[in-house]
């Protein structure tokens, strides 16, 4: 069994506490689908964690603004974070995280952080047959922080949800796992309050932690992922 994880965002509480969940459930690989860093204040942290349990990761934009030395054009308060990751992460974490993937493909099942027209970046909120690449059954991409597995016809599209930063309405971590063809989502209660004080302490501004509590964007915003009509 493959667990599916994504979108940890220097979340360490609600990483550990996937991880633990994961191995209750016996699973024998994990993979990652970017952006372990980002929002949150433990990004050292979680690098070191994935880096020890030998854990792949395919690159998240959030980890790209790290590897290539860009920043977020479209959000002051991201580049903000991203700013202030620069000076947690060692140069170990950020070797490592230059060492992640553009995608993977086993057989017919692909994984990805983004989407097939841009891997690092694209957003999925809606998604029909026509979005599956040729030859690919099952599609796994993260980036937009929405737990869903959607099938069409003999196609599965599968976010597995973000382990940091919930933007469905559940603050519980997300993540999938894939046992043979079958997709299992699965949901983690983690100790929110310990992220936001580790958050304060670090000098983060109380608003950019107000959506952990209730699965939200930093707004407020709830998002979804639909089939298109």
């Amino acid at each position: 069994m493959m667990a599916i994880i994504s979108d940890i965002h220097a979340n360490r509480a609600a990483l550990e506490a996937v991880l633990a969940d994961i191995d209750a459930q016996g699973c024998d690989e994990i993979l990652c689908l970017g952006d372990v860093i980002g929002y949150n204040a433990e990004p050292e942290e979680c690098v070191q964690l994935l880096m020890r349990r030998g854990i792949p990761n395919i690159l998240g934009n959030h980890d790209s603004y790290i590897t290539t030395g860009r920043n977020c054009e479209r959000s002051r308060v991201v580049a903000e974070i991203i700013d202030d990751h620069r000076s947690r992460l060692s140069a170990e974490s950020i070797d490592w995280l230059k060492l992640s993937l553009g995608a993977i493909r086993r057989d017919d099942v692909l994984f990805l952080h983004g989407g097939p027209e841009d891997p690092v970046d694209q957003y999925i909120y809606e998604v029909d047959e026509a979005l599956f690449p040729e030859g690919v059954s099952i599609l796994f991409a993260g980036h937009t922080h929405v737990q869903c597995c959607i099938r069409l016809g003999g196609k599965t599209f599968c976010n597995p949800g973000s382990v940091g930063q919930p933007r469905d309405g559940d603050p519980r971590a997300a993540y999938a796992i894939l046992d043979g063809r079958e997709i299992h989502l699965r949901r983690v209660a983690y100790d929110v309050a310990r992220t936001i004080e580790v958050m304060d302490e670090r000098g983060y501004e109380p608003y950019k932690s107000r959506g952990l509590a209730v699965g939200a964007q930093i707004n407020g915003k709830i998002s979804t992922i639909t089939v298109r009509e």
